[in-house]
């Protein structure tokens, strides 16, 4: 479970993310590829939502905050929710800003992507091939 800390800076504060287990975990960010490994939701969340995520298939991070827990109940600790590309929900019944209903950073793993220069090399040299010098 992931777990936010504030750290005062001077004038600010400064969210930390990081596991329960203290295992650091890579913070999930707008645009970021992830994939689902939890599928199992409750009938009254099938009935609150229009579309869920389905377990094994990539989504794209459309928008990240902090979930309820931290403001309802006041504690040290929020849920970081997803909202995801191609995924769009009603508003939450609970949340007085009329948030879109999200998920729970929890579902889902980031899904390992080579960065741009090194998938074009990959695409022009083409992995396990020989290449003449």
């Amino acid at each position: 479970m992931f777990s936010v800390v504030s750290r005062r800076s001077p004038g600010n504060l400064l969210p930390i993310a990081f596991r329960r287990d203290a295992v650091q975990s890579p913070p999930m960010v707008k645009g970021q590829k992830v994939v689902c490994i939890n599928d199992k939701f409750a009938a009254t969340i099938r009935a609150l939502y229009r579309e869920l995520p389905v377990k094994d298939n990539i989504y794209t991070v459309r928008e990240v905050y902090l979930g309820r827990e931290k403001i309802v109940k006041g504690g040290d600790t929020a849920t970081v929710g997803l909202l995801l590309e191609k995924l769009t929900n009603p508003p939450d019944p609970f949340h007085q800003g009329e948030q879109e209903l999200g998920f729970s950073s929890e579902r889902f793993a980031p899904l390992n992507e080579l960065p741009d220069e090194a998938a074009a090399v990959e695409d022009a040299v083409g992995i396990g091939q020989w290449v003449p010098a």
